[in-house]
């Protein structure tokens, strides 16, 4: 993967259009902006009950998008990310469908997990109790087949979203279809989506187990043998993501963005500082994804009765998500947790620019620290173009996420493309992709807890991030091929 700056975005709401217009952004006014594109969910169908995630065909392209030759054509110009989506697919899957017409007869009556394949000898209260679920209430739907019979499926997010068996054959055939598909339209790294939930046992969380970590070696090795790279998605007690970086390719780095918050809210970067000593450096750092912020991954281990503690102090938490509250005027707590349907309950749903009280200058010194860090940046579309809460969506949907994924329209890229702090962010992307220095050593500056100081350098070629977070006094150098660029950034209004 290249060290340059990456951009995630869905092909319809930043290009208002499909693949080929996201294309001729990418070679247009984004031309040698990113080094990657993460096109999420592509695949038919993207306006499903989750956004793409819950495809009913992941070998078919969405016609409103294109097909597969636009996906091929993209990834000639730029190295491409798609998600496979391994812990469930749609209810309205020709699969699924066949399923409910045929029962056990049908091909495909393996595909799907049923309660029972968990607990044969039949579930105990305690063992339902013990199931982890990222949303309200327990990960199953009952469903009526068409003759009669009832059946009670796995359902980890949504009722619409029917979890497969990935260890029966029917599963790993589905699965591998998959792979090959992408591998053979030139995808070069893949996102396991929701991979931590793939695995269940009777008595046990079904969630990041021994056995997981076991499914994650397994089928990441079937991603290499067709030269695919492996990125892990997991929102999870961040120990957790120690663990995996060292089984795969890459990892999120999910605990940069509420650390990232935390030390402009809380005027202090010793708990940023301390997550910078032991985070994985094989790691894509981002401020912002198609989600919402984690809160989950900074806290104590929910799954540990011995409560291992988080990164931060449990009463910081409280108080980090009020103020997020406080600082989007109140819109972010309406799209999160029980204001919305079909929500994560460790996350916070708004735009990090929201997150931020609309501070030109603490955004860019956020993207700044981002850039910085160990590992491969980011970029959320919606976070490239500093955008704000989109109430109206959010209205229309009602699922808190959708504050976050904004539908632009051609005229709003151009017209938000001309603010200043897109312009400045922008300009600090290509600093980061074109300064030689972030190929080099990465140290951590001595500083008091107030101040953060971050260094590259290689041979005569330098990189230094210095920021008080008390006064957000900074300075941002970079020395590439004998040019120093010095970048100082306006104040503008108060954060927290």
């Amino acid at each position: 993967m290249k060290n340059k700056v990456q951009l995630i975005a869905y092909a319809d709401r930043l290009s208002g259009g499909g693949l080929r217009d996201l294309h001729q952004l990418l070679k247009g006014p984004l031309a040698n902006l990113f080094g990657a594109v993460h096109v999420l969910p592509f695949f038919h169908t993207i306006d499903g009950a989750d956004a793409g995630f819950d495809p009913i065909d992941h070998t078919l392209v969405d016609r409103k998008l294109g097909d597969w030759s636009d996906v091929a054509a993209l990834s000639v110009d730029v190295d491409l990310m798609a998600d496979v989506i391994v812990n469930h697919m749609s209810s309205d899957s020709p699969q699924f469908k066949d399923y409910l017409a045929h029962g056990a007869a049908s091909p495909y009556s393996g595909l799907f997990l049923t309660l029972d394949a968990v607990f044969p000898q039949g579930a105990t209260e305690a063992d339902l109790a013990a199931v982890y679920r990222p949303r309200p209430g327990l990960p199953y739907t009952a469903v009526t087949l068409h003759s009669g019979e009832k059946r009670i499926l796995w359902t980890t997010f949504t009722a619409k979203q029917i979890d497969i068996d990935v260890q029966h054959p029917q599963g790993r055939r589905y699965l591998d279809s998959i792979l090959g598909t992408l591998a053979a339209s030139g995808v070069k790294l893949i996102r396991l989506d929701a991979i931590g939930y793939a695995i269940k046992k009777a008595g046990q969380s079904c969630f990041m187990m021994p056995e997981t970590f076991e499914f994650i070696d397994e089928f990441a090795a079937r991603a290499r043998a067709l030269g695919l790279e492996v990125l892990v998605e997991v929102h999870s007690y961040y120990r957790s993501q120690i663990d995996i970086a060292k089984r795969v390719d890459w990892v999120y780095d999910f605990a940069l963005p509420p650390l990232v918050l935390h030390a402009f809210f809380f005027k202090t970067a010793q708990y940023l500082k301390a997550w910078i000593a032991q985070r994985p450096r094989n790691a894509l750092t981002v401020l912002d994804t198609h989600d919402g912020i984690g809160i989950i991954d900074i806290g104590a281990d929910a799954l540990d009765r011995s409560g291992r503690p988080g990164l931060v102090p449990p009463e910081d938490l409280d108080q980090l998500v009020e103020t997020i509250h406080a600082n989007s005027q109140g819109q972010s707590r309406e799209a999160t947790g029980a204001a919305a349907s079909n929500l994560d309950i460790y996350q916070v749903n708004c735009t990090f620019y929201d997150a931020l009280g609309r501070d030109d200058r603490a955004y860019l010194l956020a993207r700044a620290i981002q850039f910085f860090m160990p590992g491969i940046p980011q970029v959320y579309y919606v976070g490239l173009l500093a955008g704000k809460n989109d109430m109206d969506l959010l209205m229309r949907s009602g699922v808190g996420r959708d504050i976050n994924r904004h539908r632009y329209s051609p005229q709003e890229v151009e017209r938000e493309l001309q603010r200043p702090v897109v312009q400045q962010l922008m300009q600090l992307i290509r600093l980061r992709n074109d300064c030689a220095a972030f190929d080099g050593e990465f140290s951590v500056l001595p500083t008091a807890d107030r101040c953060l100081s971050l260094q590259w350098r290689h041979g005569a070629n330098e990189a230094c991030l210095m920021l008080d977070f008390h006064d957000l006094s900074h300075a941002i150098e970079f020395t590439s091929a004998g040019e120093r660029t010095r970048l100082v950034f306006a104040a503008a209004g108060s954060v927290g």
